[in-house]
C-alpha cells in the first residue's frame, strides 16, 4: 500500500465500525452491551403501538446471528439502527404516549446519537487492539499518527495532556529527588508530575513582553544559566504556546538542552496544529524538542480528553516511558477517544495544509472587521517569526532542525529571545483588549457572553477568542456584530491618537496582571524546591488574611483557573507583590483551585 493510501485509513476507527455492523452478542465489559440496556426501554414502550417494535424485535434476531466480515462494506450497514433511533427520538417527544410510566422510560433512553456511540464503545477484545500493549490496529494507527506529526514514536492518550506530561516527568525523575528544570508558569498538571516523582524543582522564570505584559516562557540565556548551575538535571521542560497563542524559537534552547546531554520537555498542549501550514508557527519537533505533549482535542479534532506524546531521539527512556504510561493511563481506556485520536490524524493527513483553509478563512474575516472597530485591538508580536515553509518546499511537521535553520536564516535575534521572545503568535488565538480602557477583559467576556459569543477564557485585560480549522465566516461575522454591539453599548468614542496601539498598550503594562504570569521578579531561576505527596498536617497550619500573608510560607497551592497555572506552591514563601497579584485577579473576578477558601478573603499558611 503507497503512502497515501495508508494515510488515508483510519484503523482503529475502522475496526470499530466493524465491531459494530458484525452484531455480535456481547458477553463481555462494559455494561450497557452495546447500547441494549436502554434499547430495552425502548422496546417496552413501543411495544403494540408504533411499527418500531417490529424494527427492534428484528434487529434482536439480526444480533443473534454471528457475523464477521473482516471490517468489509462497513458504511453500508451504518443506517440499520438509525430507524430505531430516529423512532426513539419521536417517542421521546412524547408524541405517541399519554401514559406517564412510558413517557419516562422514554425519557431515560439518550438520544439517538449517544445510543450510536454506545455501539463503538468497546474494551480490549479481539480485533479492537490494546492500548498498553498494541501489536494491530492501536499500533498501526500511532504509527500513522507519527508520520503525520513528523515524531519517531507517538502514543495515544485518552487523560488530556495531563497524562502526558505526568509521563514524561516520571520517566525522567527516575531517582528520589530527581532535580529538573521547569518554566515556573506550567500547568498544574507538572506539578502534580513533580509531586509523584518527589522531583526537586528548579524555577525558570519566563521572559516577558514588554508591550503586553504577558509571560512567554523562558529565555535561552536564563536556560543556559540554569544548565550551568544544575548540570546534573534530569532534564528541562517549558510551555509554548502559552494560553495566548505567544511563542518563540525553541531552536536555541533545545541547542543548550542537548549540548549538556539534556532532553527537552514541552508541554505544546495548545500547538497540535503548529507546523502543518504555512501561516502556522512551527511545532516543538522541529525545533528539536525530544518529547513533546499535544492536546488534539483542544485545536484539531477530537474527542475531549484525547491527547498525543510525541517523542524524537536517544535522550528519553521509551521502555520505562511506556511503564509510566500504563501507570498513569486507565487500563480501560476510551475507544471512542482514540477513534477520535485516529480520525483527526487522518484528517489531517489526507488534506494537509487545506484543513485549514476555511478556519484561517474565518480569522481572517474577523481581523478584517475588527479593524474598523477602533476601541477593540488585536495582540500581534512586534517582530513576527518566519513561519514553515510553504507546502511543497518542506514535510511541514516533520521537518528537520536543520531546515527549521534554514527558515530562520538571518533572523538572529530569534536566537536570543531576551531580545525578542515573543516573535510567532497563534493565527487561531486572537487576543483582543478594550484600547480605550472602559472594559476589563473580565468585563469584556461578559458582555460576549450575554451575545452569545463564548470565550476560551479572559484576564483581567484580555479575551482569547479561540478559532480552529471548524470555525466559519458566520462566526466571525457575529462576534463582529456582537462586538459593534458592545462598542455602541458601552459608549465608546472613536480612537484619536498619533500613538501605536503597542505603544498605548505598553504604558499599563507595568501594572497588568495576567492569570498566566506567575513570574517572581528580580531572579533568573529559583533554588530546588522539593515536591512531594505527603501531606501538609492541618494542625501545622493557620489562616490568616490574605493582605498579611505576604512572608508566610504558604499551605496550600493557589490556581487561578483557566489556564490553570499555579500562582503559589506548597512550601513558598509569599511576597507581597503576589498577594497584590492575587488580590487583583479575585477583585476582578478570576477562579481559583486549591485554596480552602474560596473567596481568596484568607489562605491557608504554615505556622512559624
Amino acid at each position: 500500500m503507497d503512502h497515501k493510501n495508508k494515510s488515508s485509513r483510519a484503523p482503529l476507527y475502522e475496526a470499530l465500525l466493524a465491531y459494530r455492523d458484525s452484531k455480535q452478542r456481547s458477553f463481555h465489559v462494559p455494561g450497557h452491551k452495546n447500547g441494549q440496556a436502554y434499547r430495552h426501554l425502548l422496546e417496552q414502550a413501543e411495544a403494540g403501538t408504533t411499527p418500531a417494535k417490529d424494527i427492534v424485535n428484528e434487529e434482536h434476531q439480526h444480533n443473534g446471528e454471528i457475523q464477521n466480515d473482516g471490517g468489509k462494506n462497513v458504511n453500508q450497514k451504518v443506517e440499520r439502527f438509525s430507524s430505531v433511533y430516529e423512532h426513539g427520538a419521536d417517542l421521546a417527544s412524547g408524541k405517541h404516549f399519554g401514559d406517564e410510566g412510558i413517557r419516562l422510560e422514554i425519557e431515560l433512553t439518550p438520544v439517538r446519537s449517544f445510543l450510536e456511540m454506545m455501539e463503538m464503545d468497546v474494551t480490549e477484545i479481539t480485533g479492537t487492539d490494546d492500548l498498553h500493549h498494541p501489536e494491530g490496529v492501536i499500533q498501526e494507527a500511532q504509527e500513522l499518527a507519527a508520520d503525520c506529526f513528523g515524531a519517531e514514536e507517538s502514543f495515544f492518550l485518552v487523560g488530556g495532556s495531563t497524562a502526558g506530561n505526568l509521563s514524561l516527568l516520571l520517566t525522567v525523575c527516575d531517582e528520589p529527588n530527581s532535580i529538573v528544570l521547569v518554566q515556573r508558569n506550567v500547568h498544574k498538571s507538572v506539578i502534580h508530575g513533580l509531586m509523584l516523582a518527589g522531583a526537586r524543582a528548579v524555577f525558570l522564570e519566563p521572559w516577558v513582553d514588554p508591550v503586553s505584559g504577558l509571560a512567554v516562557m523562558p529565555s535561552v540565556e536564563t536556560v543556559q544559566a540554569a544548565v550551568q548551575s544544575y548540570p546534573e538535571a534530569k532534564g528541562v521542560l517549558v510551555t509554548l504556546p502559552n494560553y495566548y497563542g505567544m511563542g518563540a524559537d525553541l531552536t536555541p534552547i533545545a541547542e543548550v538542552c542537548h549540548a549538556a546531554g539534556m532532553p527537552l520537555l514541552v508541554d505544546e498542549a495548545h500547538g497540535a496544529h503548529y507546523g502543518q501550514h504555512p501561516e502556522l508557527p512551527v511545532s516543538a519537533l522541529s525545533c528539536g524538542a525530544d518529547g513533546v505533549v499535544q492536546s488534539t482535542h483542544k485545536m484539531l479534532t477530537a474527542f475531549t480528553m484525547g491527547a498525543m506524546l510525541h517523542i524524537q531521539g536517544p535522550r528519553l527512556n521509551r521502555s520505562l516511558l511506556r511503564q509510566r504510561l500504563a501507570m498513569v493511563q486507565s487500563s480501560s481506556p476510551s475507544y471512542p477517544v482514540m477513534a477520535s485520536l485516529d480520525l483527526a490524524r487522518r484528517l489531517l493527513h489526507v488534506q494537509g495544509a487545506n484543513t485549514f483553509t476555511a478556519g484561517l478563512a474565518a480569522v481572517n474575516a474577523f481581523k478584517r472587521g475588527l479593524a474598523e472597530l477602533p476601541p477593540f485591538q488585536l495582540l500581534q508580536p512586534a517582530q513576527p517569526l518566519q513561519q514553515e515553509p510553504p507546502a511543497g518546499t518542506a514535510k511541514p511537521a516533520g521537518m528537520s532542525v536543520s531546515a527549521a535553520q534554514q527558515t530562520r536564516e538571518g533572523l538572529t535575534a530569534a536566537a536570543k529571545p531576551s531580545a525578542a521572545g515573543y516573535t510567532a503568535q497563534d493565527p487561531f488565538k486572537a487576543v483582543i483588549y478594550d484600547g480605550t480602557g472602559v472594559l476589563s477583559g473580565y468585563g469584556l467576556q461578559q458582555q460576549l457572553e450575554a451575545c452569545g459569543c463564548v470565550p476560551e477564557m479572559s484576564d483581567e485585560r484580555y479575551v482569547v477568542l479561540l478559532f480552529s480549522l471548524g470555525s466559519t465566516v458566520q462566526d466571525a461575522q457575529h462576534l463582529l456584530q456582537a462586538l459593534h454591539h458592545i462598542s455602541s453599548a458601552n459608549g465608546h468614542e472613536q480612537v484619536q491618537s498619533n500613538a501605536a496601539p503597542s505603544h498605548q498598550l505598553a504604558k499599563g503594562s507595568a501594572h497588568y496582571i495576567s492569570t498566566w504570569n506567575n513570574l517572581q521578579e528580580k531572579t533568573r531561576y529559583s533554588e530546588p524546591i522539593s515536591f512531594t505527596l505527603q501531606p501538609i498536617v492541618e494542625m501545622d497550619t493557620i489562616n490568616v488574611p490574605i493582605e498579611e500573608s505576604a512572608g508566610c510560607r504558604s499551605a496550600e497551592m493557589v490556581v487561578p483557573y483557566p489556564p490553570g497555572i499555579p500562582l503559589v506552591y506548597p512550601g513558598e514563601r509569599i511576597s507581597t507583590s503576589m498577594v497584590a497579584r492575587i488580590q487583583l485577579l479575585r477583585d476582578e473576578g478570576a477562579k481559583f483551585h486549591g485554596v480552602s477558601d474560596a473567596s481568596l478573603q484568607s489562605l491557608r499558611v504554615m505556622k512559624e
